[in-house]
């Protein structure tokens, strides 16, 4: 079995984020898809991360509904901020008959270099790449463990969603319907 592990802050999830992972496990040969939370992002700033639990329930709403998805929340009782290397050295122990494989957009690409132990990632784990910008990946093509997924290019970010509700905006069509009744219940992102 293989289950492609997608990381995020998912400050919110939105439709971006699930029509990628719809696209991974209907189009590859993954099997499952797990959203794992990233409390703390240590290459991202802190102060606009709502509370992980808050992002927990947010997720779980979104995913309910497909035994496909599952939320992983095992970087909450881990040290922060949490570093990929360690999240996948300590599921491998979970799940030792799993088959990991990294579901990341271009655009990590270009800050792959400066995770924490990337060499060791890079050997021992394939990621498949999901174009996210306009990243030129030629370079990258070469580089062992990595397959590039031609997944439709999402141009919607938890930024944009973030910033359109403060400033007032409808985005209830960027959002799963029970996300966005919950964060418009709780006041999220004013």
């Amino acid at each position: 079995m293989f289950t492609g592990l997608y990381f995020g802050s998912f400050n919110p999830i939105h439709i971006g984020h699930l029509a990628i992972a719809n696209y991974m496990v209907e189009f590859t040969n993954l099997d499952e898809l797990w959203f794992v939370i990233s409390p703390h992002n240590p290459l991202k700033q802190k102060k606009t991360l709502l509370n992980e639990q808050f992002r927990l329930d947010i997720l779980q709403l979104a995913i309910k509904d497909d035994a496909r998805f599952r939320v992983c929340n095992v970087e909450f009782n881990m040290p922060k901020p949490s570093y990929t290397v360690d999240t996948l050295a300590y599921l491998n122990e979970l799940y030792p008959n799993k088959n990991f494989v990294l579901v990341m957009g271009s655009d990590g690409l270009v800050t792959f270099p400066r995770w924490k132990s990337a060499q060791i990632i890079q050997d021992k784990f394939t990621r498949y790449i999901y174009p996210r910008l306009e990243e030129d990946v030629e370079k990258y093509k070469e580089e062992e463990n990595i397959k590039f997924v031609p997944a439709p290019r999402m141009e919607i970010s938890s930024s944009f969603i973030r910033e359109a509700i403060k400033a007032g905006k409808d985005i209830r069509h960027y959002l799963p319907s029970k996300v966005y009744d919950f964060i418009q219940d709780k006041g999220f992102y004013l």
